[in-house]
């Protein structure tokens, strides 16, 4: 069988590919705060503002399988408010971290028959910094690959789920993942089982719309029926799957075909160098002032039991991961290296470390990486083989792996930096 794409990359580095794995089956599957359907909605909403099809689909998939509600699958116009107002911070989050503020937070917690209590908050910006991030290793990894395997889905194009989608990972398996067999579904009665689900509620739909045609051809008259369904000069689809269709390989395995627009407000809203920001109004975020160490830690922690200790075990572990050779290239340590790319990071989402020289990032990344780590990071859709190709050649497949892991890690916790920071500010 064939490997699930993103476990396959990270297994070259087992021991953090063990706590990728802990972290993303407690916070897509263990008990929490939030519905497991709106969680994965959340992740649905954070790879779209991507346009990463690929984690798109395979939540799309969770969604349906955890009791989600099809019509969510039409859009944002389409969800509960409490989730849709989950939007703005989704959007800033995901490009440009430095604006998220306590009056967002306090929008979101103020009391309404739609907020969210700092505990479902604190999960789902989680959720948002975690498949922002994964987004870009998504979008990284596939340029490592040979050929054909280094495109991104399309529709009609199954992601392949493995354990990344399906959360089979327990603590009570071997520390070291094996290789698993991938399919997207557990047999060939779930898929079916999922399809007729899904027509039957299809069916279900149409016969309550065509009941309510009738109706109104009743009371209104055979002339005005043809006018139902549209609403203020927009055509109003009565098929729940508009959005949505459900495609089988030979293999077996479903994609969603999903037009990603739906997820997505203020779609043109994207990265902006934090060079050019309204200096009046964002300051460089001082990690001595605000460290995931000694403050975001505790607060996570606290709201959300547990899931502190395994971001932070994450996060300590791509950290002790060695990169010899890219560090010989430049003649340094590689924990010098790591840490002039994770700094490098940092700092285009505008987190400034006192105690780094930052004139050594110039030194120790060559221009063509750090065009590399700064488009995967800050914009991944963009990410192209073109912009690498001859710098990657030199160096093994597992650091190649190793810079993306970094880019995943450094991203996430950035995102989380701004968000707690904001969350901190609001409960003082």
């Amino acid at each position: 069988g064939r490997l699930e794409a993103v476990t396959q990359q990270m297994g070259y580095h087992p021991q953090y590919l063990d706590s990728f794995l802990k972290m993303q089956h407690y916070l897509m599957h263990m008990d929490g705060p939030l519905p497991f359907d709106c969680r994965h909605y959340i992740a649905i909403m954070a790879a779209a503002r991507h346009q990463c099809r690929y984690l798109v689909n395979l939540h799309v998939l969770q969604f349906l399988r955890a009791g989600g509600d099809p019509q969510w699958l039409r859009g944002l116009e389409f969800i509960p408010p409490k989730l849709r107002n989950l939007n703005e911070i989704n959007k800033i989050l995901a490009h440009r971290p430095w604006l998220i503020t306590k009056e967002h937070i306090e929008k979101l917690l103020k009391i309404s028959e739609w907020s969210w209590s700092l505990a479902e908050l604190v999960h789902a910006v989680v959720l948002l910094a975690h498949c922002h991030a994964l987004a870009s290793f998504v979008f990284g990894w596939q340029q490592l690959q040979p050929g054909a395997a280094a495109h991104q889905p399309q529709a009609g194009e199954p992601p392949r789920v493995g354990v990344l989608g399906r959360g089979k990972y327990s603590h009570d398996c071997c520390p070291h993942p094996q290789p698993v067999s991938v399919q997207s579904l557990d047999s060939c009665m779930e898929l079916d089982s999922l399809r007729e689900r899904m027509q039957r509620i299809h069916v279900e739909t149409e016969g309550r719309e065509e009941m309510r045609l009738l109706q109104l051809e009743r009371e209104e008259g055979e002339g005005q029926g043809a006018e139902v369904g549209v609403q203020g000069g927009t055509e109003h689809c009565s098929d729940p799957f508009a959005g949505l269709s459900l495609l089988a390989d030979p293999d077996g395995e479903v994609t969603g075909a999903t037009n990603l627009a739906c997820y997505m407000q203020d779609p043109d809203f994207g990265y902006q160098d934090f060079a050019r920001r309204d200096e009046d109004q964002t300051q460089v975020f001082r990690v001595q002032d605000y460290s995931w160490e000694d403050h975001g830690f505790s607060l996570v922690n606290r709201l959300y039991s547990d899931i502190g200790h395994l971001l932070d075990e994450k996060f300590r572990m791509v950290d002790g991961l060695q990169s010899s050779a890219m560090a010989k290239r430049q003649g340094c340590e590689p924990s010098v290296f790591k840490r002039g790319i994770w700094n490098y990071i940092h700092c285009m989402f505008g987190i400034r470390y006192d105690d780094y020289d930052y004139a050594e990032v110039n030194q120790l990344l060559e221009r063509m990486l750090k065009v590399y780590i700064k488009t995967v990071t800050c914009y991944p859709e963009k990410t192209n083989s073109e912009m690498f190709d001859r710098f990657w050649k030199q160096f093994k497949h597992s650091e190649k792996v190793h810079v993306n892991l970094l880019i995943l890690e450094a991203r996430m916790q950035a995102e989380l930096l701004y968000a707690l920071q904001a969350i901190t500010q609001y409960m003082i």
